[in-house]
Formats: structure tokens, sequence, C-alpha cells
């Protein structure tokens, strides 16, 4: 890793040309990116399985998926669908709607028998004009049209609720969500590196590094998504990863400099020891983050692929982006970089010399005392409680949220929701079978569907009606089946399990060359369930097994490669726990704002053990060098571990104090899944950085003693990616100043 060395060197002799190319590649990047477009992903073909397959009948038969949308109405007192008011009030629904010219396909619930077993509610359906990706955009004015005949008759209650307004509703939550945290999180950022550093430009600079390696990352990732495609979802959750390495680079290496200076080097010596011994972590880091995103790809889900691609981008580039343009701004600077000094966080400014020439954190030297001085009992005390803390996660449930569990009762549509799934079980989330035949009218393929829709019924996984609709001139028809166990999604379940194994085959599956893929919402679920639960050990093997050789490779020790494996998987562990308790057991939901889900979102856990493994080792592979580093230039272990976490604690913490408070932002929101992902996300860095990396890493260390450096003879002939710090120049020896110098920074990083 001589080459972070190597490119810090370059970038602060030529640090114009350094600067400059930067810049460009932004520029550059962005410029492609936008001309080329970001093609989007289509949620129909994003997992192989069923949905895809009938996802692709429908696009080899040139038949767009359209947006179906239903509107109940219903006899508040007394009244039935056949009283001629409610008649007048269905017409004039069915008039109103055709009238916005956005619809088609509007059926009568008279001719469809679309009337509920009571006979006070009825359905009329139709289907939005356009693509069904378009629709939510689209629907407003249909919502309109259907909300004006309500106010014509109170008597009645007249409701519209579909794929395109529940989408609409769904994409507004999720959209105001993430722009929420979106534009709260540089802000946040911005407010505690100040707090950190003092001085406003030394703030800047990390922010700055972060934003523009997202902006670079988004126009490649819009010329990649012509080969893989992207969506709106990755492209967040790009910038929340990119938020995180960019800032936590930048704090390593521009610490690491002004720690330096402060200790008497000259600017470009700084840079040099900054650029050997901070550089060389970030791209140790870089590396493993990229090795942990890319476990994503193995899903074979689309959404998880976009996400994983998105984020190994932006984490590449701001990797490079710290160990070139970064050397370069701070040669550049020099002095300057600590202007715009923040007066109130500046107090007793002569100690600050003292203090930036000394970077020991007083408090976690008090920590480390006793842990130091009794590894054992921390280890237990420490290593206890994070077992203790994970124990809910064996019970661990997974589910995918309903939209009246991900966005709570209160909101107009899911209230419809629940009017309409109590008049029609399983009417507003159908199963819906794409019939492909060679012939779909012929008298064996008739006689199929026919006897389909007759043991839908009898066999109890629907209580109807069983709808048809038939694309005669492309051989294809649609079943629409309305599941018996509505809005309860376990029986719901099992009813497409029925239709699946046991209707399907009975009928349908006995015509040769007949296709017949049973698809739908609780359908997709359950097949992204099935997805994601087989990738777990495939993805949990590649980060870990790969995490291992690259920490192996990387400080040459096996020891240290073991123990950074173990410590993250039990924060992980730890957060998965939290995970179970506050929102599948509801210990202390209310603090958070959650709702009963009874169970954790099923792409979570594998979501948030790729990430949390990725941020741990950034923060694991800073501290273990700085204690190698120590080691190497002489210290005793024990002296290494206190000088390599006391030195590296001020950083480590702030980093995590502004990703704890970028994660809690996420767990404000909304949605509950966004919320789910944001305490389980600040619990764990929060976790990682003080237990793990403040008490159990030094206590582990400090119990294996000259162990840590084990390394068996027959692995010597591994590659060597190991740095030899003893070359680095010592510091000068200078007496500190009566005047504190200007480019020195207090001990808040």
């Amino acid at each position: 890793m001589g080459i972070a060395a190597a490119m810090g060197g370059w970038s602060a002799r030529h640090r114009w040309a350094a600067v400059g190319g930067w810049l460009l590649f932004v520029i550059l990047a962005m410029f492609v990116g936008q001309s080329a477009g970001r093609v989007d992903l289509d949620q129909d073909k994003s997992m192989s399985g069923e949905i895809n397959q009938a996802a692709t009948i429908k696009e080899n038969a040139g038949l767009k998926s359209a947006a179906g949308e239903m509107v109940l109405i219903q006899a508040k007192g007394s009244g039935h669908a056949t009283d001629p008011a409610f008649r007048t009030a269905v017409a004039e629904v069915m008039t109103a709607v055709k009238g916005t010219g956005k619809v088609t396909a509007v059926t009568s619930p008279y001719d469809t028998k679309a009337v509920s077993a009571d006979r006070r509610s009825a359905l009329v359906r139709f289907d939005m004009l356009g693509l069904a990706d378009d629709a939510p955009d689209k629907v407003q004015p249909v919502m309109d049209a259907v909300k004006k005949v309500q106010s014509q008759h109170t008597d009645l209650r007249i409701e519209e609720f579909g794929d395109a307004s529940g989408g609409k509703v769904l994409n507004d939550a999720f959209g105001s969500d993430f722009k929420t945290a979106e534009f709260s999180a540089v802000p946040v950022a911005l407010g505690i590196l100040l707090i950190a550093f003092g001085a406003l430009v030394a703030a800047l600079l990390p922010v700055a590094l972060a934003m523009t390696a997202f902006m670079a990352a988004g126009g490649v990732v819009a010329m990649v998504s012509h080969i893989i495609p992207m969506s709106d979802t990755a492209n967040s959750v790009m910038l929340l990863v990119g938020l995180a390495v960019g800032v936590d680079y930048c704090l390593f290496y521009l610490r690491r400099e002004r720690e330096e200076r402060a200790a008497g080097h000259d600017g470009q010596t700084a840079i040099k020891i900054a650029a050997a011994t901070s550089g060389r972590a970030i791209l140790i880091s870089g590396i493993t983050v990229i090795v942990a995103m890319a476990g994503m790809l193995f899903t074979g889900i689309g959404d998880f692929k976009a996400m994983g691609l998105a984020t190994m981008i932006v984490v590449a580039i701001a990797m490079f982006g710290s160990v070139t343009v970064l050397p370069a701004l701070l040669s550049l600077l020099g002095h300057r970089v600590e202007k715009g000094r923040i007066p109130f966080l500046n107090r007793g400014r002569k100690n600050t010399a003292r203090r930036a020439a000394n970077p020991s954190s007083r408090f976690w030297k008090t920590v480390l005392g006793p842990v130091l001085s009794h590894p054992k009992t921390a280890t237990v005390m420490a290593g206890g409680a994070l077992l203790v803390i994970a124990l809910p996660a064996f019970g661990m449930k997974t589910a995918n949220l309903s939209m009246p569990q991900e966005l709570g009762s209160k909101l107009p549509i899911i209230q419809t929701y629940e009017h309409i799934n109590e008049a029609f079980p399983g009417g507003p989330d159908q199963a819906n079978v794409v019939v492909k035949a060679d012939d779909i009218n012929a008298p064996a393929v008739k006689k199929a569907i026919a006897a389909f829709r007759a043991e839908a019924v009898s066999s109890g996984a629907s209580k109807g009606p069983v709808t048809l609709t038939v694309h005669a001139a492309q051989n294809v028809a649609q079943i629409d089946v309305p599941l018996a166990g509505g809005s309860d999604r376990a029986k719901a379940q099992d009813n497409v399990r029925t239709l699946r194994d046991h209707v399907r085959p009975d009928t349908l599956g006995k015509v040769d060359g007949l296709q017949a893929p049973v698809t739908g919402g609780t359908a997709g679920s359950m097949d992204f369930t099935a997805k994601i639960t087989s990738s777990v050990l495939p993805v949990f093997a590649f980060v870990t097994v790969f995490a291992f050789l690259l920490m192996l490779l990387s400080f040459r020790s096996l020891t240290i490669a073991l123990t950074s494996i173990v410590l993250n998987l039990l924060s992980v562990g730890a957060a998965y726990g939290i995970l179970s308790a506050v929102f599948q057991h509801g210990w202390g939901a209310s603090l958070v704002g959650a709702t009963g889900t009874g169970a954790v979102v099923a792409w979570l856990p594998l979501f948030l053990f790729v990430i949390l493994f990725g941020l741990s080792m950034d923060y694991h592979v800073f501290v273990v060098s700085r204690i190698r580093e120590a080691k190497v230039r002489g210290m005793s272990t024990r002296g290494a571990i206190e000088h390599g976490i006391t030195t590296t604690a001020g950083v480590v913490t702030s980093a995590a104090v502004i990703m704890v408070a970028v994660f809690a932002i996420f767990g404000t929101l909304s949605m509950q899944s966004m919320k789910q992902m944001g305490v389980g996300l600040a619990f764990a860095v929060l976790i990682d950085a003080t237990v793990i990396r403040g008490v159990l890493l030094p206590a582990v260390m400090s119990l294996l003693g000259e162990r840590n450096w084990y390394l068996p003879r027959w692995m010597h002939r591994l590659p060597d990616m190991t740095h030899d710090e003893s070359t680095l120049a010592p510091p000068p020896v200078v007496a500190l100043p009566e005047e504190p110098y200007r480019d020195q920074v207090p001990d808040r990083v």
C-alpha cells in the first residue's frame, strides 16, 4: 500500500494538476451521465421467478402493464346496491372517471358482479391509460373526479384505491422521507464537523469531498445503468454511504496531517506521513467496504444489485479523491485550513497547541486505564453485554410490510384499503394469473381457465368474483383472483400457495405448453422474501471471507484478521437484537414512534449486515493501523494499544457521531421500513464506535499480547501489503510555543 504515499506525494507536489484533474473528472462524469440518462429498474423484472415470467410474457406480447384502479361505492345506512340512488352514484362515478381522459376499460359492478355479499357495497373497476410505472403521476385528476362525486352523495361512501392511487401515496411518503433525510444529512454533518474542528474551512473539506464524490458517482451510475438498471433507492443509499465514507476518509487524513504539523513537521513532510499512514488505511478500508457492498450483487434482486453497484462506485471515487485531491488541497491551503474559526469553540487557544502535539484523548485514556489493567473482566463484561443485546435476534421474524403496516392506519388511502378489504376480502391485493397459450381460444384452454376460476373459489383460496380478461390477438389472458385472506398477510400467502401448488396443476397444468405464472403483490412479496432468505448465507460467506483475506494481507496477522471478523459480527448481532426487540417485540417502540409491525422488514437484515460490516471495517482498519504503526516503531503491545486507541478515538468518535446523527434522521421518518433502517444503523454504529472499538478491541488485543501479530510460517509466502512505518520521519525535537501555531487544531476530532 505504498501506493498511497506515492499518490499523496505526487498530488502535494502537483497540487493544481491534482485539484484541476479532480474537478474535470467530476464535471465530465456529471455531463456524460446527464447526457446518457439513467435507465430505471423495472420492478416486475427485478428478480427471477414467476413475477419476471409474467412480465416477460406481457412484454413479448406487446401488452403494457396497466395500473388497475377501483372505486368503492358503499351505503352508510341500510341502503343497498340495487337502490336507485346507489345506481345513480355508480353511473356518475363511471362518467366522471371516463371524463378525465386518463382511464380505460371502465366496468360496471352490475356487469362484473362486483357487489358485496351483504349487497351494501360495489366496485367500479378501470385501468389507467399508459404504463403502470407512470400511473401514480397521472392519477390525481381521477382522484379529484371521484372526490367530486363523493361530495354530491353524502349518504354514500365513495372512495378510490388501486395501483396508481396507492402508488402515489407511497411514492409521496417515500420521496418526502428521503428528501427530508437527504436535505438534513449534509447540514447535520457540517454542524458536527464545525464543532469538531472549530473552523469553517476545515469543516467544509470533508463535506466538499463527499459531495463531489457523490456527484461524480451519480454520473458514472447513470452510464452504468444502461447495463444494470438503477433506482431512486440506490441513489439515496449512494448518498448515505458516500457521505459516510467521504467524511470518514477526510477526517482520517486531515487529523493525521494536522497532528504531524503540530508535532513540528513542515507541511510537505506532514502530508507525506499522512499519505503513508492514513492514506494507506483509507485504501485498505475502501477496498474492504467495496468488497462488502459487492455482496449485494449476489442476491439476484434488482434493487440490491443497483444499491450494491451504486455504493461500490461512490466508495471507489471517494477513496480515490481522498488519496489524490485531498493532499493537494491541504498543500494549497496550508495554514489557511484553519480559517473561519468559530470564536466560542476556540477558548483556551494556548492549550490548543499542547493538545494538538499530544493528541491522546483524555476521556478514552480514562476509560482505557481499567480496560487494559483488567482485560479479562472488560472482555467478559463488554462481550457479555453485546451477547445479551443480541439475544432477541435468535427469534427474529422477518416480513414484507403491507401498506397499512408501512404507513399506518391514519391515512385516508389506508382507511379506503381497509373498507374495500372488509367488503371484498382480497379485493385490494389480488393474485394475477397470466396465461399464455398457443391458442387462447382453444376449447381445452377455455375449459382449463373455467376450471381454474371455479376451483379457486371452491378450494377456499378466493371468495370471488374471479374475473377474466382475454387478449385474443396475443393469445394471452389474465385471471384476477381476490385472495380470501385479505389483509391478513399469512392467510393471503397460504391462498397463493394453494393457487400455485394445487389449483393451477389441477386445471391449467393439464394443458400442454400452457404457461400460467401466478403474480400479484402478495405473490411478489413471497418470492422476494424467499430470494432474500436464500441469499443470506452466500452473501455472509462472501463478505466475511474476502474481508478476512484482505485484513490478513494488509496486517500480516492471522490473529488480527480473525478478531476483526468476530468483533464485526458481534456488532452486527447486537444491531439485529435491537431491531428485533424494538420492532418485533415492541420494547421501547413508542420512543421511536414505531407501530406494531411485529416483524423486521425482510430486506433489512441483509442490507444492514453489508452496510454495517463495511463501515465497521472502516473504523477498525484506522484504529488497528495506528496500533501496528506504534508497535513497529518499538512500543510494547500494551503501549501500542493505548497509543493507537487514544490517538484515534477523537476522529472515530467524531465520524461515528456524524453517522449516528444522519442515521437517526431516518429513524424519525414516517415509513416504518425507513424507521427500522435508521434505528438499526444508528445503534449499530454507536455500539461499534464505543463498546467495540473503545473497550472490547483493546481488551482482546491486550489479552492476546504478542499473539496479535501471529502469522503461521506457511503463510509467509502470501503477498505482503503492509507498510514499514518505522521509515517515517520522527517528529523534530522542538519546544512547545508560548503562542499557538495558526494551523493547529483543537482536540475535538
